[in-house]
């Protein structure tokens, strides 16, 4: 993949090309969790995406930069189940033939999904590492384009979009709470930031049982070496070294989460909201929950970034 650090008009180019295949989610707001916490939310429903997830910017952006001779030959990913299903509608979108390693664990519905958008399914061992082995097989064999679910710089931009979109509709914000797992969506926003609100704090909500980007930016260097323990399948990926660079360079924040708290969220927002979201999108609600004190009285935008939800798994049934 391309070394290149993106950059906010990276983020603008990316607005531009996936605007004809994109939707402009729209900005949701609730007087009852207002109350709860303390502040001014304004919730990003990514959730209402193409492929049901934030993922959809980043993989569009990703397949439409290619030149044709390249995207004749494919893409090829690898994904616990957002990132897929996205490239794969994207792929879609532009008649291409689209390869998905997804790993043995992952959720069925959305592995449903990345097959009903006509991707071609490898499985493989849980774990980063059998993930690129299995996707390196496949470009030599296929000779198709890797899209990395977070590392890429053309993924990046594209998800740096959903805070473009959010600031542009909801105004001002003193603070922007996003999930993070690889840090794809943490390092687009943090762009879109930098250019349009460099007074707006950026915060990141992780999962206590997979903390490698507290734990990267606390001691300055990447952290690969940690085994997640969640609920919240979307952000066990290890945070890419794009995503570092970024981050560190913007005086990102991380915010640690309970999985019981992310539960608890996203069972508010299905009632509060009345919105379908997944756990590892609930996490951003979740974290503005547990620091009160922090965000009180705050102007606090939040990414709900997916909704593809195991409607016969839902984590409060017994």
């Amino acid at each position: 993949m391309p070394d290149a650090l993106p950059s906010s008009d990276d983020v603008l180019a990316a607005a531009a090309r996936i605007a004809p295949h994109a939707l402009v989610t729209p900005v949701l707001r609730s007087r009852g969790l207002d109350a709860l916490a303390g502040c001014t939310l304004a919730f990003k429903g990514e959730h209402l995406q193409r492929a049901g997830a934030f993922k959809f910017r980043g993989a569009c952006n990703a397949v439409w930069a290619l030149p044709d001779a390249v995207a004749a030959c494919g893409v090829v990913t690898h994904s616990s189940g957002n990132h897929g299903g996205a490239l794969a509608l994207a792929a879609a979108t532009r008649g291409m033939s689209c390869h998905v390693v997804v790993p043995a664990d992952a959720v069925r519905a959305k592995l449903a999904a990345i097959a009903a958008y006509g991707a071609v399914l490898h499985r493989c061992a849980p774990g980063i590492a059998a993930r690129e082995a299995a996707c390196a097989e496949i470009q030599t064999a296929s000779g198709a384009t890797l899209v990395h679910p977070y590392a890429d710089p053309l993924v990046i931009a594209g998800q740096g979009t959903a805070a473009l979109e959010l600031l542009a509709e909801a105004g001002d914000l003193d603070a922007l709470v996003v999930p993070v797992g690889g840090g794809g969506l943490a390092a687009g926003t943090a762009l879109t930031l930098a250019a349009r609100a460099p007074g707006c704090r950026l915060f990141l909500a992780e999962p206590r049982g997979a903390a490698d980007t507290q734990a990267s930016l606390a001691c300055g260097e990447r952290v690969t070496d940690l085994v997640p323990d969640t609920i919240c399948d979307g952000l066990r990926g290890t945070l890419g070294a794009p995503g570092f660079s970024l981050l560190r360079e913007h005086g990102a924040e991380v915010i640690l989460v309970d999985d019981a708290d992310t539960v608890a969220a996203m069972r508010l927002l299905w009632q509060r909201l009345k919105q379908v979201v997944e756990p590892s999108s609930a996490i951003a609600l979740a974290a503005v929950l547990g620091q009160r004190e922090r965000f009180a009285g705050q102007r606090v935008g939040v990414v709900l970034s997916g909704g593809n939800v195991d409607l016969d798994a839902l984590p409060w049934r017994a």
